[in-house]
């Protein structure tokens, strides 16, 4: 690297997590890493057979070049030193103007298109103040959201599906750093079912990256009218529970939970959650990542915890085939405080109204869980909350020993 390109500011994504320099020769591990390939050939030659970052052991050593990095660093390379903070702003507002041009105009190929898209992320990765404006007064995030939302059927190719998922990670980069009003285009019921559309037939990054629009709905009374109609499109939700449903445990079901979530900040969206099948989501996602201790478990509990309040939602839990042994495990978590919390407050909930879930419960251990618990050093508002669920269970179970 020259003295021109090192007085750059590197972008976090460009650099080596092991050396921290411009990643040269970027390559991916089986964890789906990306480190320098001089940097990670010398880690595993050390004896070292973990993934720097993850720590995950690696049974397979072997990695591939991630060539969308390299051309995306080479570009970097190429503008970095026109956009400095002191060049001139006037040329920084005409070159984003012509890549907006390029999107915009009906004569530019998809393929051109497609260098533009990825010349605003590369763009909007850097944080400079001026850009951020740049990209507000140039309207940029209403254009993107028209040029995913608005392709028709015959436009949906392959290719296309490459442009979605590029157009949308620009998206997301921008929502932080621009109005969000612009997300209103969603409640068009034709942009809704093109929405659905790429949620039913898009990729894992795309589903992904619609999962955290939804997410980013919630974030202004602006949004919060889209934020109502996706929550209550019957389709949608169900959709998102099947991404919920994924055997693997990946960002993309993260994502999910996010987004079930956000749609469940509305009270005008619980009873759609709950007939889409949310708390049957929410138990499955729970039940995997029972083990893991970075997990969004703590959201999807508590996400349950509002659907409870609705007759239904209890039903759903108490009527889930592993709905309340899932949550008796939850319950002495010493990694987890707030996982134990939440438990111990939504068994309360079921057991307090249903005899077949105290049953089960007290079948599955809970008496022994809690006892646990209080022998532990959580916190005093759970020991309190868990000395009250053990006094439900035991007037309960004196209640109903009586009328026998």
């Amino acid at each position: 690297m020259n003295k021109a390109q090192t007085e750059i500011t590197i972008p976090h994504l460009f650099r080596c997590p092991i050396s921290l320099d411009l990643l040269e020769d970027p390559v991916t591990l089986t964890t789906g890493q990306t480190y320098d390939r001089s940097s990670i050939e010398k880690w595993i030659s050390a004896g070292n057979f973990t993934c720097p970052v993850t720590m995950q052991k690696l049974h397979d050593l072997s990695f591939v070049p991630n060539h969308t990095l390299r051309h995306l660093i080479d570009q970097w390379l190429q503008l970095g030193a026109q956009f400095e903070p002191s060049s001139n702003n006037s040329a920084t507002i005409d070159y984003l103007a012509s890549l907006k041009h390029t999107l915009e105009s009906h004569d530019s190929t998809l393929e051109t298109k497609l260098k533009s898209l990825e010349k605003i992320s590369v763009l909007s990765d850097e944080y400079c103040s001026f850009r951020k404006s740049c990209f507000q007064q140039l309207s940029f995030l209403p254009l993107l959201l028209e040029l995913v939302f608005g392709l028709s059927d015959s436009q949906l190719s392959e290719n296309h599906m490459e442009f979605v998922e590029i157009a949308l990670s620009c998206i997301l980069k921008l929502l932080p750093i621009v109005n969000l009003e612009p997300l209103n285009i969603i409640k068009d019921e034709s942009k809704l079912e093109r929405f659905i559309f790429l949620f039913e037939k898009g990729t894992s990054s795309i589903k992904t990256s619609l999962c955290l629009v939804i997410d980013h709905s919630t974030a202004t009374a602006q949004t919060e009218e889209v934020c109502e109609v996706l929550g209550n499109s019957q389709k949608l939700v169900h959709e998102i529970v099947q991404v919920v449903f994924n055997k693997n445990y990946d960002k993309v079901s993260e994502a999910a939970i996010k987004a079930l979530s956000a749609l469940c900040s509305l009270e005008s969206n619980k009873e759609s959650l709950v007939k889409g099948g949310a708390i049957n989501g929410i138990i499955t996602y729970i039940s995997r990542c029972e083990n893991r201790q970075k997990n969004l478990a703590p959201l999807a509990m508590a996400t349950m915890k509002k659907l409870l309040v609705l007759e239904s939602g209890k039903e759903a839990l108490v009527n889930h085939v592993n709905g309340i042994e899932t949550l008796v495990k939850m319950v002495f978590k010493v990694c987890n405080q707030e996982c134990s919390e939440s438990a111990v407050e939504i068994l309360s909930i079921v057991c307090s109204d249903f005899g077949s879930a105290r049953e089960v419960a007290i079948g599955a251990g809970v008496l022994s869980q809690l006892l646990f618990l209080l022998q532990s050093q959580c916190g005093t508002k759970t020991k309190t909350k868990a000395r009250m669920l053990l006094k439900l269970l035991r007037s309960k179970w004196n209640e109903e020993s009586m009328q026998l």
